[in-house]
């Protein structure tokens, strides 16, 4: 079973504007990410990104323009040498259809747990929403809330082992 660090986007991984980000040419990866993703690759650790993305329910954009974001965010990582074990993404939104694979609900998590041989309890979920911390306590995944563009020093110390 493999230990994980799961990442919530807009706000954890990438800068959020406080609009939806869906253009490559908007997205600014936060300066902590890559040192710290780097010391936590070399710890064992592998990373999902699981974000809603209501902006397509939304029609705000498009499921297209979320997986070119997706794209330049793993070649980003991997030109660093860091590498993401996968992606899942809601293109729901609660005020124009609720669904179940929608944060604060858990089935992102479920499925990336079950595809890829995922130790829930050696496992965090990192968010800037309640939500996404709310999603990792229904399948057992502790979760670390930070503030919104905020840094991911603080996991060093706290994934320790």
């Amino acid at each position: 079973m493999r230990k994980c660090l799961f990442l919530d986007r807009d706000g954890v991984i990438n800068h959020d504007p406080g609009t939806y980000t869906f253009r490559v040419e908007d997205f600014q990866l936060l300066p902590s990410v890559v040192p710290v993703l780097k010391a936590l690759q070399e710890r064992g650790y592998v990373f999902v990104v699981i974000t809603n993305q209501g902006g397509v329910a939304k029609g705000l954009y498009t499921k297209e323009d979320v997986l070119k974001v997706h794209y330049y965010l793993r070649d980003l990582l991997s030109n660093e040498g860091v590498e993401l074990l996968d992606i899942f993404y809601s293109l729901h939104h609660d005020k124009i259809g609720a669904s179940i694979d929608r944060k604060p609900d858990s089935l992102m998590l479920e499925r990336a747990i079950y595809l890829h041989s995922i130790s829930p309890e050696d496992s965090y979920m990192v968010g800037d929403k309640d939500s996404d911390i709310q999603a990792a306590e229904k399948v057992g995944v502790k979760g670390v809330k930070i503030s919104t563009n905020g840094d991911l020093y603080s996991l060093l110390e706290l994934l320790k082992g």
